[in-house]
Formats: C-alpha cells, structure tokens, sequence
C-alpha cells in the first residue's frame, strides 16, 4: 500500500499558508482595532466549542474537544493571537442531548464570532447556524468550524466546515439527503486487516445510544461486506452497558467460529468486549479492530487485555511529535495527555486562524466580520492543519491513514513512514443506493 503523502514539521505552524500568515502579521501593524462584529472586539475575538462533556451516559466523552480548545488560544495567545487580537475560548456542554445541542449553538450566536472545535452528536437542529442575525441584525448564518460532525444536519450545513471524514453527498442548500443514497466509507483499514488475516468473520460492535450514531455505523458495515469481509452480526453497545452486557456478543463469535471484532462505539465497549472474550474462553478472534475513539491512555493503561488491536486514524500518531511542530504544540498544550477526538479539534482551531489569516492579510483586521468567515472558509479546499492530516476539503473526504496496533501497552505503526500518511484513492469505496436510516431499524 504505497502512495504515501509525507507533511513534516516544517510545515507551516498556523495551518495556513505563510504567506498568509506573514501578511495577516504586517497588517497589525499600526492597525486601530475597532469592535467589527458579535465575538470581535477591539482587543478580543471569542469562538465557543460545544461537545459532549456531561452526560451521565458517558460522563467526559469528548472533553478532550474542550481541553484541546483551550490549549490553542493559549498557544495562540502567547504567538501573536489572532486577528490582531487574543483569543478567548467559551464553551457549552451539549450533553448529548439535542435540546442542549440548540441551546448551544443560539449561545454562540449571541456571544461568539463562530463555533470552532465542537463534537455534539446528537444535533438535529442547525437552523441557527443558517440565519445567525450578525452584529447588525442581518440573517448571515454562523460559522462552524466543527471537529467532528455526526449528525448528518450538521454534516450537510452549508456554514459547517467538518475535519473529520464527511460520508454524505450534501445539497448546497445543506438540506440533508433522505432515502436511499450514495454514501463514501473508508476501506482502506480494512484492506491493510485482510492483509493480515484473510477471510475474516465476524461481529460489528455498534455505538446505540443515538438514532443518529447508529445510523453513521450501518455504511460502515455495508463496506466490511463489500470488500469481501463475512459480517455475520451487528449489535448496539451502550455507553451504560456492563461487560456481563457482552456476553451475548461473545456468544455470537463463538457460535459463528469467528475470528474478527470491529467496535464501532468508544474505548470502554472494546476494553469490556476484550474481557468478556477473555472470561469466556473463547481465543478465535485474530483480529480486534477499532477507530480512532480506541486510541486513547484509557486504553492503553489496559496493558495485556488489549494487547494487538489496531486502530486507524487520519492524523499523525501522538508518538511521532518530533516529526511535525503542530502535533508536538497541539500534545504540549495539553499537558502530553493528547485525545484523539482533542486533536481533530485542534486542527479546527488551526482552520479558523488559517481563515482570520486569509480575512486580515486582503481586508486588514478591522474586516473581520460572520460575513467574510462564511465566504473565506469555504475557499480552503486543500487543509492539512500543518502537516497533521491529509489534504482536505470542508465536506471532503480524505483517503489518508495511519494503522496502529497496539503492542506491550505502546501504540505501534504498522503502515507507512513516521511522519507520513498512506494515502490512496481505493482507500474510500462508494456504498450505492443504501439508506442509513432504514438499515438503522434492523440493527439489534
């Protein structure tokens, strides 16, 4: 699997280009800084990150979004700011709850230029993110420059620019697609895993707690099955559930002789459905498979138990630091605990500088306004957050990975050269003519 696409860390620190950068710099010069909009003042610009930090279903989820946001303006703050100005970080549990989720976003619009960072996965309702009233009272919408969007109306928004893999063809009215549809899924983990172990057969693990979780798993499983791997169940995990919860899940691999795992859902499903396993006995399965939501400390500490998983993600490993200059400042801002899920919120950050960047060095920083964000954002087409992910655009989908096993409690590559990705277009399949929401009902 060659065509590796390598970005180092001479890359440019802010994520955007340096020239940019240089003339956004040139314009603070001298530059009397005038309040321009909602979350831009004279001396400040104020974004929000709204995640999924509360719940009592999976309390913390992704504070990680919350930790990394915070961790960037006050690396930010200590290079030059942004803008012209320092950047302020408000944030908003959304508790996985959609009601919350709204809430949050009508926050940002009262107090916040834009929403930079977020991961809330149960967001239904983005009108706001449409008709925003800017600091004149004008309809524009409001930026969001979202981590991680599972929710296909957050998705499909015309104003959200996702840094994580977008799976659906969205409208340019960001009204999402229903019905049976076109849906992109990336493969090449699991092609790098038939490598490893042919014939594979097994159970797909899926995160249930969420109408909208459930369904973003179903295309998942269609492209186990189209490039050849015998999916012989599927069964939603809660964030709630005890490892006694994974017995019948153990019983299904032992009654289907199989020999593959994929946890679809969060690190504590896989830690619990590996000691489930191991209670009853059952040493068939070759392969435990499992995203980035795997590649935690959390994890890791689980030494033995979960010794030779692999896990995928699109960003450079935590343990390759040295190689890239962003990645070491996203893991030294957080104190060296990084969070897979606090990176991708990272790399939003690292986009909305890229975007204020592009705003000062053509308008100067009094130009600053939701109007020009909206416009500027969608102009990056080819991000890569300073060399921390592959290139991609604000709906795109990027046929870049790094495979990881993890191996004597220590994450270890598997593909490609530090520093580097693997990238390839066969990498991303085409699910045809599958409808999310009704594959969603058969799951059990």
């Amino acid at each position: 699997m060659a065509g590796a696409c390598g970005r180092s860390g001479s890359d440019s620190a802010d994520g955007g280009s340096s020239a940019s950068t240089s003339a956004a710099d040139a314009k603070c010069k001298g530059a009397t800084l005038e309040a321009t909009e909602i979350g831009v003042s004279a001396t400040e610009i104020t974004v929000e990150v709204m995640a999924d930090t509360g719940s009592s279903l999976a309390p913390g989820l992704f504070q990680g979004n919350v930790d990394a946001m915070n961790g960037y303006a006050k690396y930010v703050n200590a290079n030059g700011g942004v803008g012209c100005r320092q950047l302020k970080v408000i944030s908003w549990d959304s508790k996985l709850s959609p009601e919350e989720s709204k809430n949050g976003i009508i926050n940002a619009c009262k107090n916040a230029l834009a929403m930079v960072g977020g991961n809330a996965l149960f967001n239904p309702d983005v009108s706001v993110l449409g008709n925003c009233a800017d600091k004149a009272g004008q309809p524009v919408g409001l930026p969001d420059f979202v981590a991680l969007a599972n929710d296909i109306n957050e998705q499909c928004a015309p104003n959200s620019w996702v840094i994580q893999a977008v799976a659906e063809t969205c409208a340019a009215d960001g009204k999402p697609p229903t019905g049976p549809r076109d849906l992109k899924s990336f493969v090449g983990f699991l092609k790098y895993l038939q490598s490893q172990q042919p014939d594979l057969k097994g159970i797909w693990l899926v995160p249930g707690d969420l109408p909208t979780t459930v369904q973003s798993a179903t295309y998942q499983i269609q492209a186990n099955k189209q490039v050849g791997i015998d999916i012989v169940d599927s069964f939603k995990t809660s964030g709630s559930l005890q490892q006694a919860g994974f017995t019948p899940f153990v019983q299904a691999i032992k009654d289907s002789n199989s020999n593959y795992v994929y946890n679809g859902s969060n690190d504590a499903n896989m830690i619990k459905m590996r000691k489930e396993t191991a209670a009853q006995g059952y040493n068939g399965v070759k392969v435990w498979a499992c995203s980035l939501a795997c590649y935690t400390e959390k994890f890791k500490a689980e030494g033995a138990t979960v010794d030779n998983t692999y896990v995928w993600t699109q960003f450079l490993p935590f343990e390759e630091a040295d190689s890239n200059a962003n990645l070491k400042a996203y893991i030294d801002s957080v104190g060296g605990k990084p969070d897979s899920f606090g990176m991708q919120a990272w790399q939003a950050g690292m986009l909305f500088k890229a975007t204020i960047d592009k705003i000062v060095a053509a308008d100067g920083p009094n130009g600053i306004t939701r109007t020009s964000v909206i416009s500027t954002m969608k102009t990056i087409t080819d991000f890569t957050a300073g060399g921390t992910m592959g290139p991609k655009s604000a709906k795109g989908f990027s046929d870049c990975m790094v495979v990881m096993q993890i191996k004597g409690g220590k994450f270890t590559r598997v593909t490609g050269k530090a520093g580097e990705f693997t990238c390839e277009p066969q990498n991303v399949i085409t699910v045809a003519n599958f409808d999310p929401a009704a594959e969603a009902s058969k799951v059990h």
